[in-house]
């Protein structure tokens, strides 16, 4: 992850977006080794939040490729487990773009979302909201304690 934030914002990009696919990463943790390095407070998030959603977007679309016979073929997901989370799916739609920022689960709704043909332009808004929120809150709790935490764990 060092290389990344020696890249500066271009590095926050890359690793925003692999965060926000299959691959475990923490955008989260960047983003404030950047603003620790100096970094913008409002070009910081703006740029997290461009590669975590562009990362969600593949996610979505990965989802939307996905078939039934592939999940049972190779994940040994029955089609019986498919139709009860499709209900749950239903029942929200695009609203659960707004939590693809959690960790571990949301990256299993951004590809839920497009492998349920969810409507693409809703869940990309939705999804943009969410993860956009969650890198204003680390700017704002970083701005707000940040370099009181440093100051004390340097002692």
């Amino acid at each position: 992850m060092e290389f990344l934030q020696e890249w500066g914002y271009i590095g926050l990009f890359i690793g925003s977006f692999l965060a926000a696919t299959v691959v475990p990463f923490s955008s989260d943790i960047l983003l404030v080794g950047i603003l620790i390095a100096g970094g913008s407070y409002v070009v910081t998030p703006i740029v997290a939040t461009a590669g975590n959603w562009l990362g969600g977007l593949t996610s979505y679309y990965l989802g939307y490729l996905g078939k039934w016979e592939w999940l049972e073929k190779w994940f040994g997901v029955s089609e019986s487990r498919l139709q009860r989370h499709k209900v749950h799916v239903d029942r929200y739609g695009s609203l659960l773009a707004l939590m693809s920022w959690l960790p571990f689960v949301g990256d299993v709704f951004a590809i839920a979302l497009g492998f349920y043909k969810v409507k693409f332009w809703k869940s990309a808004i939705f999804m943009l909201i969410g993860k956009g929120l969650r890198f204003v809150f680390w700017v704002l709790l970083y701005s707000e304690f940040g370099s009181r935490i440093l100051d004390v764990s340097l002692f």
